[in-house]
This record gives C-alpha cells, structure tokens and sequence, in this order.
C-alpha cells in the first residue's frame, strides 16, 4: 500500500479501518466511572480525557460546563458527538481542538498530556495534529478559494511552492480541483464547506475536529459533505470528531457519544449505520428538484386571469 500523502500511518489503513469497525465500544459507565487505562499497543487511543472538569465564572456565577468526562478515541475512529444546547459538546470540541484549557482533569493527545500548556504551545500543537470544521464556513470573501485552503501554510511557515502544492491537493481531494480560483461568492454553500474541509487538511493531521459542519446545508449537500468525512475515515486513515444534532448525520459515524448537563450519558457503536454512498443515488438532484418545483408551480401560473 503506497503511503497516504494527507496522514501517513504506521499500521496499513486497511487494516486500521477493519480494527475500528470491529472494536468494541466501552460503556458510558466503563468510561464515566474510573479512570480509563492504558491503551494496549494494538488500540492507541490517539485521544483519552481523564476526569475532565471546565467551569466559567459568570460574575459570581458557576457554569459546570464539563463534569468528570473520561472518554478514549482510538486512530482511526469516526465518532459523532451529541446533544442540545448547553449539553457540553461545544466546550469538549474546544477543549479536543487546543482551543480552551480544562480547569481540572487530564487530556492526553497521542499519549502527551496537553492540559497544562501554554497558550502557544497549544497553537502550535493545534497546527500541526489537528484540522477543523464549522458550522460557518469562515472563508476570506476576497481571496480565492486557492488561497483559502494555503492559509493555514502560511502560519505553519511552509515554503511558497510547497504551499500551493499542499492547497492543490487538498481541494482536488474534496473535488474542486477545477474551482480553486474561485471566490468564496462564486461558489455553492456546499461548495464552500467543502473549501472549508480543503483547508482543515493541508496541514495533514491525523485528526478532523468538524462542529455542525452540514448546519447551514440542505439534505443532498449534506450527505455529499457526510461522503468525504467516510472517504477521509476510511481511505485515509484520520480520525474525525463531529459534533452534530441531527440524528441523521449522526448514523453516518461508527459510534456516538451523546452528552446532558456536562456529563456524557452514552456511548454506544452506531447500529444501522448509513454510507454516504449507498444514499446520494437515492436523492434527488439539484436539477430534479427544481424542475419539480416548475411542474407544481406550472398549474397555478395557467390560471392567472
């Protein structure tokens, strides 16, 4: 198998995909409860919280925004965090992504404790291992979509050749190899998100850190952008972490956390679980859809007196 150019891994990805589809999930309980162990040398927990606390203060106010979370995610994992508003999976993808700092707890990132670094420490970590993508798709109105997915290059320091290359290859992988001198205007919603994931691999992470990514799309769209999440996972090994409240978006993943008041209360391995791929040929196009609307308008424009 020729190495993987986005995240090369040490173990074949085949055999890292067949592994992750058939591990055993632990229970929220397994997991809640005590402190989880170590990962054995077959299943590397590439992410592992130990009792994990963040609370804001609010004026003289407590907000408990995490409770005690002790969780493990293994290389090469799809996982689908979820619950409402105020649950605490904003504050954990903060937390996973480098952006925020537990008050308590242990974090351990491919097997480094990352609690206690600094804020630069924690840019520079975040730049290296980690890619993300939102619910906005935060792209530059002026630059093309090119120089969109190069930015993160540019902080990382990266040679301007190597830039480009790096940025070429990102958006040929989600399949805007021929729209890369657009600007974001010119595009599609699902166009740009898909800039947006572009722009969370350039600098090659092993993991994929994606908030509400289908939030502003519609239904096909959102299967397409659940499609290259599945390629990323399987094709190439990197572990994705999506936070999502559609139940729908979730069961495209291998294993939800579903999370209440601060804690999470399940963990379970997705049963049912759908393939982006299998879905779209069921789906209506852009096209079908908007020339049914003209047949159900039709009548109506007939009896205009």
């Amino acid at each position: 198998m020729t190495e993987n150019p986005l995240n090369p891994l040490k173990a074949p990805v085949a055999a890292e995909a067949a592994r992750a589809d058939s591990r055993p999930v632990k229970t929220p309980g397994a997991l809640a409860g005590a402190a989880p162990g170590p990962a054995s040398s077959v299943d590397k927990a590439v992410i592992r919280l130990e009792g994990l606390h963040k609370t804001y203060h609010l004026g003289e106010t407590e907000v408990f925004a995490l409770r005690g979370v002790s969780l493990e995610i293994f290389a090469g994992e799809f996982v689908a965090v979820m619950g409402s508003s105020g649950s605490g999976k904003s504050t954990l993808m903060n937390i996973l992504g480098c952006l925020d700092k537990p008050t308590r707890g242990h974090y351990f990132l491919e097997d480094v404790e990352v609690s206690g670094y600094s804020k630069a420490q924690l840019a520079g970590l975040r730049n290296r291992k980690i890619g993300f993508v939102f619910q906005q798709f935060n792209l530059l109105s002026r630059t093309s979509a090119l120089e969109n997915v190069e930015l993160p290059t540019v902080y990382a320091g990266l040679p301007v050749e190597e830039r480009e290359k790096r940025a070429r290859e990102s958006l040929a992988l989600v399949g805007l190899a021929d729209r890369a001198e657009h600007h974001p205007s010119q595009l599609s919603g699902g166009q740009q998100q898909r800039v947006a994931i572009a722009r969370a691999l350039v600098n090659r992470p092993s993991i994929v850190l994606a908030d509400e990514p289908t939030g502003n799309l519609d239904s096909r769209t959102s299967v397409e952008i659940m499609d290259i999440f599945q390629k990323l996972n399987t094709d190439h090994g990197i572990t994705v972490v999506l936070v999502t409240h559609e139940q729908d978006i979730a069961q495209y993943a291998k294993r939800i956390m579903e999370f209440r008041d601060g804690r999470m209360r399940r963990d379970v391995a997705v049963t049912g679980r759908l393939f982006a791929s299998e879905v779209l040929p069921t789906l209506p196009t852009l096209e079908e859809e908007n020339k049914e609307d003209n047949v159900q308008a039709s009548p109506n424009l007939g009896n205009r007196s």
